[in-house]
């Protein structure tokens, strides 16, 4: 076995496999680089093993999980970003695994490591009337702000994540009925999503402004800045936040604390399950990989939990026989012995 074993698999996994065979996004190889960047300075700065003596003898499965614990305590990531570091930690060694068998074992032990259980939060969305405020807020009078409108209803009305957003270019929108938006998500993995005529008419009056849908260079991104560089997650971010808190002034009641492109997201998940739409097609209309993640929706939301049991559940109970003017009567009675 070679002492530098390790650096030549990960030069090739890198270089070779994620971006050639492995399928994965770009977003996804850029944030297992990064995990990667962070390992190797943590073997530097605290154990001392510049990265050109590491190997895989060194690499035990004890390492890693202090490496992790190292993640939480010393750098305060969360749970779901120590998740995401072992994750990538996993990939390579299952790599290595197919490539290596000699390091078999060691591979093993480290995919041993489970990922630390999250506590499940509440499903955070917005009601119907939060989004109608929210899309209410931009001033039509600006033309910036009819942008920001323009990239707002796609955002709600697509379910679109906001990578998906940013990366749409003028070929991506069918502007002829029926009209549609082809999303490409993770995994290089495209959909065709329908288009709402409300939606329609405020991307094609966009477009007409803008002059995009005689671009002659389709590969334009839809959605761009002052700069005339495509928006970034970052600036669609900073879009939406603008526009909660404008909402926000006039009815606070309807806007949690934070709100995240993917709170957009989770609100048309749930208002289509308002409207019971079979949790097939949203799995397919959200781009899920499993309509196991979309039953997460599913059970995060009461209503729903409530019009499935009413619609399951057989009608024992006689029907009501209570005139209106009984009611009343009935009603008046209780308040004296209340």
């Amino acid at each position: 076995m070679k002492s530098n074993d390790f650096a030549t698999y990960l030069s090739s996994y890198f270089l070779k496999y994620m971006p050639l065979q492995s399928g994965y996004s770009d977003n996804t190889i850029k944030s297992y680089r990064d995990t990667f960047i962070i390992f190797l300075r943590y073997s530097k700065d605290i154990l001392g093993i510049n990265p050109e003596k590491l190997n895989f003898t060194l690499i035990s499965k004890n390492m890693i999980i202090d490496f992790l614990i190292w993640l939480e305590i010393k750098m305060k990531s969360s749970i779901s970003t120590r998740n995401q570091r072992l994750a990538a930690l996993h990939s390579f060694f299952r790599y290595v695994q197919i490539e290596a068998p000699e390091y078999m074992e060691t591979c093993n032990d480290n995919l041993s490591i489970r990922s630390k259980k999250t506590p499940s939060p509440g499903m955070n969305y917005l009601s119907v009337e939060a989004i109608k405020e929210l899309l209410a807020s931009p001033n039509m009078k600006s033309k910036h702000e009819r942008r920001d409108l323009a990239v707002l209803a796609l955002l709600y009305d697509t379910g679109a994540r906001v990578q998906e957003v940013a990366d749409l270019v003028i070929c991506d929108i069918r502007i002829k009925i029926p009209a549609t938006i082809q999303l490409t998500g993770k995994g290089n993995k495209t959909r065709i999503i329908p288009l709402m005529p409300q939606t329609m008419n405020i991307i094609k009056s966009y477009m007409l402004e803008n002059n995009l849908l005689t671009e002659s260079c389709i590969a334009k991104p839809l959605f761009y800045n002052k700069g005339n560089q495509k928006l970034t997650r970052a600036g669609i971010s900073y879009i939406l936040n603008k526009y909660v808190e404008i909402a926000r002034k006039n009815h606070s009641n309807l806007f949690p604390s934070k709100v995240t492109p993917h709170v957009l997201r989770r609100s048309k998940a749930m208002h289509l399950l308002e409207r019971n739409v079979n949790l097939i097609y949203i799995r397919d209309f959200l781009g899920h990989a499993s309509v196991t993640t979309t039953e997460i929706y599913a059970k995060s939301n009461p209503e729903v939990k409530r019009k499935a049991i009413e619609h399951a559940s057989p009608s024992l109970l006689p029907d009501e026989k209570y005139t209106k003017k009984t009611k009343q009567d009935l009603l008046d009675w209780l308040k004296t012995i209340i």
